[in-house]
This record gives structure tokens, C-alpha cells and sequence, in this order.
């Protein structure tokens, strides 16, 4: 059996040594305050901040998932991830929504809620479920990853996919627990290092095995049995695998995601992650944005890289496919198995085969050879490639050893990045917005701290145990970024855009929408599959209804709270009634803002998907259309200096523009009486 060499697990184990010491290092700083905590006392610069951003958008599940569709459709594959891992909602945050989060002064989303709706009993209710939207979030989002991270780290270490989760996971929990947000972003600088180490070693890997782009084009053809498969542009209609006939529209699919999903509900309501809450002033909050865009190029070449590397794997394992239908039937007729414990049984087949009938091993080992048990990682329960299992195949038979280790650390670091910011935004909204705000007001900072441990501990459990239910990663992710954002989305946009919109409204929007959410994965679990598009199209509706009615049932917020969230916020929207309390100074500068703003929109958006396409379309030798695409780019590039960075306001400016936080009824008579 092969897995890694003693080089390979050194370097892991040192990699885990020195962040752990880290932790322990930063525990002391992170432990000075609830602020010191969750925002790093928003002492941080934007850069940091930037980089930190990086790392809690690239982790282990999604790069696997996003390496699945490359393989699978090639660069096109980037229009499916529309739906969340091409991380469009940023330029939304860069343009306006994460300013108008960072102007409020406030810690969380949840404590927001109160700058937006005041005091009294509806606001509490709308603080109340979006901390509890915000950690049924985080456990789905614990779930997708426990999948992802058992499934690949179950290739290289003799374990279960779920022991292989639990042991990187809980490392990650006790890592988070400790130090805070200075932990996430001071281990995010150093794993950031080590992401772009990988991203080099593979993209030359892949390269250097592409001799030129026409045989290629025909090998990649006949072995993802996809026409076109170099091809940058989404078609109207593409030949998907089982399990992915839902994207066969690519196209429609591909405006789908965009228009409705991902830049109107998805993109327009965001903003409120704690890079934003912790930025120094709102000139910031655009720079790291940026910065946070600018670094995911990265990914992209990385994982067309491993797509390559796949295509080449594949060919050389499987020269005839029709064996992957052949195993699969001969392990379903003696092993009793579901599609969601498929991994766990491929995984347990491999590592002790003399607890199987020699029948199914012997007839494993006709069909696919000697080396079966490295072949068999790639067999999906259809009977087809396993194409999320791309990835750690490639890396283990693929990649030589030493820079095997290297490379399994710097996607071992980007999981922990995106564990680690996904917790400490949770941990912040019950401990902040729960606990500290309606369960012990009077709570020390040391029982605060204790509280935060404690939530860490339970939720990663419950993750754990909801893991084992799950079919794939695709699976998940596909109802985290349709189903539970469907849910809760509507809420979320309608906070800033509509004066007469309320606590009431907003917290039965999220109550109905979630509550909806949920139900639909109830009935995706017992496998009457609802698509991605009908999720949006059936909890949209429910979420928006429930705002719209909740919101007609209570009363308007008051006047004074809606003037204070108006003048300093100052969005854009159905605001009427509010614009005269504003003076024609202000309101032409306010005007001349959204203006800026919305011109800068359709720059940014080109601006990011080309530079994501560019390094793709060079790996591949595209040149005709990496020409095509680099003129958009260039162009859209002018846009965004025009609309977008030449209006920010100048660094003293910023300094002096003041936070509401204040103005808040979130903040206590004595300030510092939290922190003794």
C-alpha cells in the first residue's frame, strides 16, 4: 500500500508543531479583550487583512470541487463555480458593501442589526437569528469540509476518511480556540508563503507535460469525454456526467448564477465578514478587497494544473473506462453500501482488504491490476471517474516526494484558514450577540473566553456527526451556496436597501428562510434530489414572503434610528423618505458616490473573471483567446481605476470619518466592563 514517505510526514508534523506554537504564542494578545479577540483590536493593516482573506477562501473541499469541474469541463468550469468559488460577492464588498458595514463601528453582522433597527424587541429578534443563520452556516460549512478533508487526507495517511477529519480539524479547533483572529491572520501570512510555493511546483508540473495544444485538446477530449474541453467561452449546452446533469444548460446555468444568485442576493447583501469589521476605516476596507481578489488568481492555475495532471492520471490508470462500471457493480454485490458511505468503504477496502471476501478482491484486481488499491480511490458509486478525487490522486501518485509533503502542507495550511475565519466569525456572534448580550450580561472576559471554547468544541461535533449523511462534496456545497443562502439572502439585501424594512421582517425572513433551508436538505438526504436552481427558486420566494409580511406587522423602526443608520451608511435604494434629512452638500456628494459605484460595477466584475481566465488560457496555449481575454482585461482594468480607486477617500480623510458605533444601544455604560 502506498502512502507517504517518512520526508512528507516530517514536514507535516512540523508544520503543526510550529502553528500550534503559534497559538499558544498568540493566546496571551488575542485574550486582552473580546475586541482583541474577534478583531485583532482593529489594529491590523489591510494588507494582512487581504492576505487572511485569501486564506479563508481556499480550502481543501472546495479546491477539490473546483479541480472536479476543471477536469471535468476545463476552463469552463469556472462559470459553474459562479455559485460561490469564484468569490464574486467581493467585488460587491469592494465597492460599497464592506464600507458600509466597516462605517457602523460594530463587531458582528448580528450586533449590526441593532445599529440598523434600534432597541426593542424586534431588533433583538433580528440580532438573535442571524447569529443563529450565521452558526447553522458554519456547521454546514464544517460539514462540506469534514467530506472534503476526509476524503483527501484518506489517500495519504493509513486512517478512515472521518479519523483523517477529526485529527486535522480538531488541531484546527484548539489552533482557533486559542488565538482569535490574530492567530488567523498571523498564521495566514505564513501559510499564504507556503500556498504559493505549491502553486508554482504545480503549474510547472502541468506545463511541462503539455506538449502542445492541439494533441492535448484531443486527449483531454477523449478521456473527460467532453467536446471542446480547452475552450474558455461557456456553450449553450454541454454533454455533463452523472451526477452533474443539472449543468448541462452551462450557459443559462452560468447567468443563472450570476444575475440573481451571486450579484444581486449573493453579492449585494455581503460585506459583513470580520476583515471588514476589523479594517482601520473604510479606505481599507476597498484596498484589502482588492488585495483579497488579486490573490485568488492564484488558485485558479493551481487547479487547472491539477486538472491537467488529471487528465494525464486518468489516461494512464483507466485506458479503457468501461472497468470503473465493472468495479463498481463487484463491490456493490458483496459489500451493502449507500452513496453516502461510499468513501468510507472504497477507504476500508484498500486498507484492509483480508476483511472482504477474496472474491471482491481478487475481482478488483483482474480488472484494474496489481496496483488495484490506487486505481480504486478514483471509482465513484455511479461507476464513473471520481473526479473529486482528481486532486489527491494526482498529488500522491503525481507529484515526487518531498515536494509531496510540501505541497500536501500548503493545502493542509488553506483548510485550516477557512476553518479558522469561519469559526472565529461564528464564535464572535454567539459570544458577542447570545451569550455576552442576553444570557450573562454581567460575564468576565475570562468566562467569555471559556464560552467561546466551548461553542467551538460543540459545533465541530455536531459537524462531525452531520458529515457522515453526506453524499459528496458537491452535494453540500451545492445546497450551502442555492439552499441555506437562498434562505437567508433575502434578509440580508433588504437591510440595506428599504427604509421601511424592519427587525420584524428581517428576523421572519430568517426564521422562514432557514427553517425552509433545512427542510430542503431533510428531503435531498433521502435522496429525492431538488437541483440547485429549484432550491433558489423554491426558498427565494419563502424567504422574501416571510420578510415582506413580517416587515408589514411590526412597526417601522423609529425615526431617529433610521436617520443615524441613514447618514452614516448612506446606501443606495428605495431610501425617499430619509434623503431630505440630508444636506443638498451631502446628498450631491452621497449621489456622486452611488454613481461612482455603479459604473465601477460592471469594470470589477470583468476585471475579475478575465484575470481569472488569463493564466488559465497561457497554461493551456489558448493565445488567440488570451489575447481576446487580456484586451478585456486591460479595459475593465481602466474602469476600475477610474470609477473605483481614484474615488476612495485619501487616507486622511478615512482617519477622520467617525464610527456609530456609539450611537448604538449594543455597547455598554461602561465600556471596558466586559474586558476585566
Amino acid at each position: 500500500m502506498e502512502y507517504l514517505s517518512k520526508l512528507d510526514y516530517g514536514i507535516i508534523a512540523a508544520y503543526f508543531v510550529v502553528l500550534i506554537g503559534l497559538g499558544f504564542y498568540l493566546q496571551r494578545l488575542a485574550s486582552q479583550s473580546m475586541e482583541s479577540y474577534f478583531l485583532a483590536g482593529r489594529r491590523l493593516p489591510w494588507w494582512m487583512l487581504g492576505v487572511s482573506g485569501m486564506g479563508y477562501s481556499l480550502d481543501i473541499a472546495g479546491t477539490m470541487l473546483i479541480v472536479s469541474l476543471l477536469y471535468l469541463l476545463g476552463p469552463r468550469g469556472l462559470f459553474i463555480e459562479f455559485r460561490g468559488g469564484l468569490s464574486l460577492a467581493l467585488i460587491c464588498q469592494m465597492i460599497w458593501t464592506g464600507k458600509w458595514h466597516r462605517r457602523s463601528g460594530c463587531m458582528t453582522v448580528a450586533e449590526w442589526m441593532s445599529f440598523r433597527f434600534g432597541k426593542g424587541r424586534t431588533a433583538d429578534f433580528a440580532r438573535i437569528a442571524t447569529a443563529l443563520s450565521f452558526i447553522t452556516f458554519t456547521i454546514a460549512m464544517l460539514t462540506y469540509m469534514a467530506v472534503g478533508v476526509g476524503q483527501f487526507l484518506s489517500l495519504f495517511i493509513p486512517l478512515p476518511p472521518s479519523q483523517c477529519a477529526l485529527i486535522l480539524l480538531g488541531v484546527a479547533t484548539l489552533y482557533t480556540a486559542l488565538s482569535g483572529l490574530y492567530g488567523v491572520v498571523y498564521s495566514d501570512l505564513f501559510q499564504c508563503g507556503l500556498i504559493l510555493f505549491g502553486v508554482v511546483v504545480v503549474i510547472v508540473l502541468a506545463v511541462s507535460r503539455v506538449p502542445d495544444a492541439d494533441s492535448f485538446a484531443a486527449m483531454a477530449e477523449k478521456v473527460s469525454h467532453m467536446a471542446n474541453w480547452t475552450t474558455s467561452f461557456p456553450q449553450a449546452e454541454a454533454a455533463m456526467p452523472k451526477g452533474y446533469e443539472q449543468y448541462k444548460q452551462l450557459l443559462l446555468y452560468t447567468m443563472f448564477f450570476l444575475v440573481l444568485n451571486k450579484l444581486i442576493i449573493g453579492g449585494f447583501g455581503t460585506g459583513h465578514e470580520p476583515q471588514f469589521f476589523a479594517a482601520r476605516n473604510e479606505r481599507e476596507c476597498g484596498k484589502l478587497s482588492c488585495l483579497w481578489a488579486i490573490l485568488m488568481t492564484f488558485r485558479w492555475p493551481m487547479m487547472i494544473g491539477y486538472a491537467i495532471l488529471g487528465i494525464y492520471l486518468v489516461q494512464d490508470f483507466f485506458p479503457d473506462q468501461h472497468v470503473l462500471s465493472q468495479a463498481a457493480v463487484l463491490i456493490k454485490e458483496h459489500v451493502a453500501v449507500g452513496e453516502a458511505q461510499w468513501r468510507e468503504v472504497l477507504a476500508q477496502i484498500k486498507q484492509s482488504p483480508g476483511n472482504y471476501p477474496a472474491e471482491l478482491v481478487f475481482g478488483l484486481k483482474s480488472l484494474m491490476g496489481e496496483n488495484w488499491y490506487q486505481k480504486l480511490d478514483l471509482v465513484s458509486f455511479a461507476g464513473t471517474v471520481n473526479a473529486e478525487r482528481i486532486m489527491p490522486s494526482v498529488l500522491l501518485y503525481r507529484i515526487p516526494t518531498g515536494f509531496r509533503g510540501l505541497i500536501l502542507v500548503t493545502l493542509i495550511a488553506a483548510c485550516m484558514s477557512t476553518f479558522d475565519m469561519t469559526m472565529n466569525k461564528s464564535s464572535a456572534m454567539f459570544t458577542n450577540d447570545i451569550y455576552r448580550r442576553y444570557l450573562r450580561p454581567a460575564a468576565k472576559n475570562r468566562e467569555l473566553l471559556t464560552a467561546t471554547y466551548a461553542f467551538c468544541v460543540i459545533v465541530v461535533a455536531v459537524g462531525f456527526v452531520l458529515a457522515y449523511c453526506t453524499r459528496d462534496i458537491n452535494s453540500i456545497w451545492g445546497w450551502i451556496t442555492m439552499g441555506l443562502w437562498s434562505g437567508i439572502g433575502m434578509p440580508l439585501l433588504l437591510r440595506f436597501y428599504w427604509w421601511r424594512f424592519n427587525g420584524a421582517g428581517y428576523a421572519a425572513g430568517m426564521a422562514g428562510g432557514l427553517l425552509a433551508a433545512i427542510v430542503v436538505l431533510v428531503i435531498d438526504t433521502f435522496h429525492v434530489d431538488l437541483s440547485e436552481v429549484t432550491q433558489f427558486l423554491i426558498l427565494t420566494p419563502i424567504s422574501l414572503l416571510c420578510a415582506i409580511v413580517g416587515t408589514y406587522l411590526g412597526p417601522p423602526c423609529r425615526p431617529e434610528v433610521l436617520e443615524n443608520f441613514y447618514r452614516t451608511t448612506r446606501p443606495f435604494g428605495f431610501w425617499g423618505p430619509l434623503r431630505n434629512t440630508l444636506s443638498e452638500k451631502a446628498r450631491h456628494a452621497m449621489e456622486i458616490e452611488h454613481l461612482n459605484d455603479y459604473l465601477a460595477l460592471p469594470c470589477a466584475f470583468v476585471w475579475m473573471v478575465t484575470m481569472y481566465l488569463l493564466p488559465m488560457q497561457l497554461m493551456l496555449r489558448q493565445y488567440q483567446a488570451f489575447g481576446v481575454t487580456l484586451v478585456l482585461f486591460l479595459t475593465s482594468l481602466a474602469g476600475m481605476y477610474r470609477f473605483w480607486y481614484k474615488n476612495l477617500p485619501s487616507q486622511s480623510e478615512a482617519a477622520d470619518l467617525p464610527d456609530a458605533r456609539r450611537q448604538t444601544d449594543v455597547q455598554s455604560p461602561d465600556p471596558g466592563r466586559a474586558d476585566r
